[in-house]
C-alpha cells in the first residue's frame, strides 16, 4: 500500500462571503483544481474557517449526505425544513438532501473551523428519499483513549450518524513523539488531513522507509490488501488527524467529476 501525500498546492482553494470564510480543499468540486477528484463516495472535502464571522446564503441541493464537522467556534444552520439550530466545536450538523432542500449556513468565530464532507449515495434511489437533518453533539460520540491518544469515531461503529453511503470517519489527536495504527482494509481507502502538526506515516508490514507529512498535507492510501498505516507525531507538537475511509469502488454509478 503506497502512501500518496498531496500538501495544499495540490488541493483546491475557495471563498464565501467576500472572503469572511475560506477553505482548502482536499477534494474539490469539478473545475476547481484539486488534485484529488473523488475517492469512491467520498465526493467533496472544504477545511473552512472564519476569524470572525461568515455566511453562506440559502442554496439547494439534492441527493447528497452533507456533513459539517466543526472543530472550533459555531455552526448556525437553517433549511426549508423548518430547522433553525447552532453547533460548537466536536459537534456535526448532517443533511440526506434526498429529493431535494434549501439551506444556509453561518460561520462564528473567533477563528471559527469546520469541515464540510459531501458522501455519494446511489443517486437514482437517493433522489427519492425525504430530505432530512440531524444535529450531533461532542458528547454522542464514542472516543477511545489509547498509549497516547485518543480517537473519536465520527461515522462508523457505534457513532450515532448514520448514512446511506458507506464510509467512516475518524477524529484522531496523537501526543508529541507517540504513534497511533489504523487498520486500512482490503479494496478500501485511506484519506487523511493533517489539521494539527505533521509527523510520519509508515505502513507497518512493508520495508520501505516511512514518508514525512506536514500540516495541511492530504495523504491518500489504497489497500488492495489489508495494511496497517502507523502515525507518529512529531517531536515538538501534538498531531490531530482526520481520517476518513470508503471502498475505493463502488457499485453504482458515480457523478462524472473523476
Amino acid at each position: 500500500m503506497q502512501t500518496m501525500i498531496y500538501g495544499p498546492t495540490m488541493q483546491a482553494k475557495g471563498a464565501f462571503d467576500h472572503g469572511k470564510i475560506m477553505e482548502q480543499k482536499p477534494i474539490g468540486f469539478p473545475g476547481e483544481g484539486s488534485v484529488i477528484k473523488g475517492i469512491g463516495p467520498l465526493f467533496y472535502w472544504a477545511w473552512a474557517t472564519a476569524t470572525d464571522e461568515g455566511a453562506i446564503p440559502l442554496h439547494p441541493h439534492q441527493g447528497f449526505e452533507i456533513m459539517t464537522y466543526v472543530t472550533k467556534g459555531q455552526a448556525q444552520h437553517g433549511d426549508t425544513l423548518g430547522t433553525q439550530s447552532t453547533v460548537g466545536a466536536g459537534g456535526a450538523q448532517v443533511m440526506q438532501t434526498g429529493s431535494g432542500v434549501s439551506h444556509e449556513e453561518r460561520f462564528l468565530g473567533p477563528d471559527m473551523e469546520a469541515f464540510q464532507i459531501w458522501f455519494e449515495p446511489h443517486m437514482r434511489p437517493a433522489l427519492l428519499r425525504e430530505p432530512t437533518y440531524s444535529q450531533i453533539e461532542h458528547e454522542q460520540f464514542p472516543l477511545e483513549e489509547g498509549d497516547g491518544y485518543t480517537r473519536k469515531t465520527v461515522l462508523g461503529d457505534g457513532s450515532p450518524i448514520e448514512l446511506v453511503a458507506d464510509a467512516r470517519m475518524w477524529d484522531v489527536e496523537v501526543q508529541p513523539g507517540r504513534t497511533i495504527r489504523h487498520t486500512v482494509p482490503k479494496d478500501r481507502t485511506l484519506a487523511t488531513l493533517a489539521i494539527r502538526g505533521g509527523g510520519l506515516v509508515a505502513i507497518t508490514d512493508e520495508s520501505r522507509a516511512p514518508s514525512a507529512f506536514a500540516h495541511r498535507d492530504f495523504l491518500v492510501q489504497r489497500a488492495e490488501q489489508t495494511h496497517e498505516a502507523a502515525f507518529t507525531a512529531g517531536a515538538d507538537e501534538p498531531l490531530r488527524l482526520l481520517l476518513i475511509e470508503v471502498p475505493s469502488k463502488v457499485d453504482y454509478p458515480l457523478y462524472p467529476k473523476r
